[in-house]
Parts: C-alpha cells; structure tokens; sequence
C-alpha cells in the first residue's frame, strides 16, 4: 500500500515514514505543506494520503483545506487526518463527501503501532477510521437533535462502527457476542431506514447518515 505523507513537522514527518516503511507500507512521498502534498498525489497517486490539519503558512486548517481537496480531486485516495485537537466541523467536514476511505485521528494514536497501521489500511482499502474521542463528540452533538429512536448500547455500536471495527472487534470490546452485535446492527440499519442492497455497503451509510445527517 502507497501512502503520502504531508506533515510540517519535520520529526514527525520523518518518524512516520520510518514506522511505516517498517510495517510494510511504501511512502514514495512526505512534504511538509498543502500545495506540495497536492503535487505529491498527483504525481504518485497513493492509497493513502497522511495529512497533518495544521500547517504551514498560517498553521490554521491547510491540512484540512487539502485533505478536502483531495476528496474531490481523487476519489480513490483514502484520506487519513492527524490533529492534536478534536474539531467536530473538521470531522463532519471530511464526512461532506462521504465515510468511505476516510479518517480522522489524534496524534497521540500514533504512537500505538498497532492501532495506527491499522486504521492506515482501512482507510486504503475504503473504510473509515475516527479516534473515539472523535466519535464520542460527535455522537454527543447528534444526540441533542436525534429524535431518540437510537438506544443507548445502539449508539455505542455505532460508534465502534465509525472506528471501523468489525463485528467480531465489537464484541470484544462491549463485551458481547458476535450475535448480539448483529442484532444490534439489524436494528440500526432498520431505525435509520437502511435497506438491504448489493450497491451500498450499509454499515458506512449508517455512520454517515447518523454522524453527518
């Protein structure tokens, strides 16, 4: 898997290729600001963009301007956002488009390895990747004009869901059974209105439909 890296911060910058040359990632590209981030996927087209929200000049939201850029320039580039701060309009900005191929972390998850690589091959194969600091801002903000039909263990579910868990991860983690995972997902898709279709993968719509609506 391809990724490009656009982070100003030179030792960041430079450890992030490193750990991901080391997990078995190519990064053909790291710039340190927006415009050469664009140039960047252009010339190489990643699976991944890495994009750090913050940088250069006016260290205010280029990061994000980019990363939206590039949504709409290259579809089939997952793009993934760093940032030291939980911003729900950057979040639901990134969503404008669409959940799938897209994330948004906090800095300080990249210091789990594990964690991080593997919300990177999610978002390049498609999915989407939230911090749960994220989510639960998110969800909390839904939560004040959703008309309630979402129980409280749906919502938790869901929110995993926006991590980009699967079932069997969901489980482990609210301590359930796969099954009761299922049912609970039958029930929100059911709730949001979400039919069954072999053109619309449900479990994206449903986070976009209840995190961006």
């Amino acid at each position: 898997m391809r990724v490009v890296i656009a982070e100003d911060s030179t030792l960041l910058r430079e450890g992030l290729t490193r750990l991901l040359a080391e997990a078995g990632f190519e990064v053909p590209a790291a710039v340190e600001d927006a415009p050469a981030l664009l140039a960047a996927v252009a010339e190489h087209r990643p699976d991944v963009a890495i994009v750090d929200i913050r940088m250069p000049p006016t260290h205010t939201d280029e990061g994000l301007r980019a990363a939206v850029e590039l949504r709409r320039r290259y579809p089939a580039t997952g793009v993934l956002v760093l940032s030291q701060y939980v911003r729900v309009s950057y979040a639901a900005e990134l969503l404008d488009a669409g959940a799938d191929g897209v994330g948004y972390l906090l800095k300080d998850r990249v210091s789990d390895l594990a964690e991080f690589t593997g919300a990177v091959r999610r978002v390049g194969e498609g999915g989407s990747a939230f911090d749960p600091a994220v989510v639960s801002r998110l969800l909390v903000r839904r939560r004040d004009d959703s008309d309630g039909r979402l129980t409280d263990r749906e919502r938790a579910v869901l929110a995993l869901m926006a991590e980009g868990r699967t079932n069997q991860a969901i489980a482990q983690r609210l301590f359930i059974t796969e099954r009761t995972v299922e049912k609970h997902c039958t029930s929100i898709f059911t709730k949001l209105d979400l039919s069954a279709s072999p053109h619309d993968h449900r479990r994206v719509l449903a986070v976009l439909r209840y995190l961006n609506a």
